[in-house]
């Protein structure tokens, strides 16, 4: 079957690429969505590969614009803060918000690409082609040739977006015509999803917060599903001694967990099989130049730039890039080869933003969130949230209770830092001054 040459072709119907078939067809574009796997609607999902996703203020806002936030809330636990496990002791919670009410929302990954896959099929001119993996791609004529069961498929497009996904087949065809660079930093991380069920019928642990066990150069999360069980991931080095391939026999496994995660054990009775058959993922940040190619050709979400997981800004960034290619597509008044490249534009430096803030949240969840000196500093910023409403707001509030541009929440932060710097230490001038002066009156 050959597609019709005026369709918009969408590689991969993933979240992002589901939401931009939905965002598309509303503009009145015949969109053709086409995907690798058969439909996820039909199937299981693959073992230890769902990383529950937190659903914040940037994804939410898309999904408004389209009438599907609510549909989504219905399954989505809010949490509203981190619960943090240490060796040994009690738990400590730790609010995301000054105010203790703001909420980042737990959600399968699974269920959320399905509700959007539902949502696309029912919009008149969306096409969807399942079981159909792009082998080739001709840039300048938007001519695509995808293997499927039957055999190799020849279809045509006028504009081809990929979003498949940090190995996107679309970025690999213009790579292969020379057309765009890549770079991938792999973290020497990987990660594995072990399952914590529900007891005695309710949640084994508070299902308001998102659960951490910071060990220093390693860690585990854990967040709450809906069926009262919580999805945990292990985020541990590749290697080494402290490393996943460190732990073999069932008896090793135990041992390791009864000395670093002594609470999880007793909840979690089906740890060692977990752990011994669900995979070890590959963490990494993809970045690409340029993300589009003549106005036809184009890269939107972690085909563009996948980033590590350790902000939940993965898909609220990949959906706040479809918001901006629709605004693109407005102030362009529908011209591709005008919009394409204008949402490079605005998109390229707040992707490079978010990357970095993600590894530095990894450094944070694992080691800091931990120590006095951390839990201090937090105290000391919701203070000055309190005392200066509106004007200082923490970088935490920034990316998951707003919408403002990610480069410009660093930005922003950065100042915010300047300013509380100089104040501690005309603080700390002043206190000096004081004491002196109280040493030459006694003197």
């Amino acid at each position: 079957m050959t597609g019709e040459r005026d369709e918009i072709a969408v590689v991969g119907a993933g979240l992002a690429g589901c939401l931009l078939a939905c965002f598309l067809a509303r503009r009145g574009h015949p969109v053709a969505l086409y995907e690798r796997r058969p439909d996820p609607r039909s199937g299981t999902p693959e073992r230890g590969r769902s990383i529950n996703l937190a659903l914040s203020e940037r994804g939410l806002d898309a999904l408004r614009r389209i009438g599907l936030a609510e549909q989504v809330m219905a399954d989505a636990l809010p949490m509203r803060g981190r619960m943090i496990h240490p060796v040994g002791g009690p738990t400590g919670f730790q609010p995301y918000s000054v105010s203790g009410d703001r909420a980042i929302n737990s959600i399968s990954r699974g269920a959320l690409n399905n509700a959007l896959l539902a949502a696309a099929a029912k919009l008149p001119g969306v096409r969807i082609a399942f079981e159909h993996r792009l082998v080739g791609l001709d840039p300048a004529t938007g001519a695509m040739t995808f293997q499927t069961p039957q055999g190799l498929v020849t279809e045509s497009a006028r504009v081809v977006l990929g979003t498949d996904g940090a190995g996107s087949a679309v970025r690999g065809q213009l790579l292969a015509h020379g057309l765009v660079t890549e770079s991938v930093d792999f973290l020497d991380y990987g990660y594995k999803e072990l399952t914590i069920p529900p007891l005695d019928g309710d949640f084994a642990l508070d299902p308001g917060a998102l659960h951490i066990w910071p060990r220093g150069t390693s860690m585990m999360i854990a967040l709450p599903n809906p069926d009262r069980s919580f999805t945990c991931t292990l985020f541990w080095p590749t290697h080494g001694t402290a490393g996943f391939a460190s732990l073999g026999s069932p008896a090793a496994i135990e041992r390791h967990f009864a000395q670093h995660y002594p609470d999880l054990p007793p909840i979690a009775p089906n740890l060692v099989d977990d752990y011994q058959h669900n995979p070890v993922g590959v963490l990494g940040t993809v970045r690409c130049d340029p993300w589009q190619v003549d106005g036809r050709v184009a890269l939107l979400g972690d085909a563009a730039h996948a980033i590590v997981p350790f902000y939940g800004q993965g898909a609220n960034c990949a959906f706040e890039d479809v918001v901006e290619l629709d605004r693109c597509l407005d102030e362009c008044a529908g011209d591709w080869s005008a919009a394409l490249p204008l949402f490079q534009h605005r998109r390229q430096d707040n992707a490079e933003a978010i990357a970095r803030m993600a590894l530095a949240n990894f450094v944070e969840m694992r080691d800091k969130v931990a120590s006095p000196v951390f839990r201090a500093r937090k105290q000391v910023e919701h203070a000055l949230e309190r005392a200066l409403p509106g004007r200082y707001v923490s970088q935490y509030e920034l990316v998951s209770f707003s919408t403002v541009p990610y480069a410009q929440v660093r930005r922003r932060v950065r100042r915010q830092y300047q300013v509380v710097g100089l104040a501690a230490a005309g603080l700390a001038a002043v206190v000096g001054a004081a004491v002196a002066l109280g040493f030459r009156r006694r003197g």
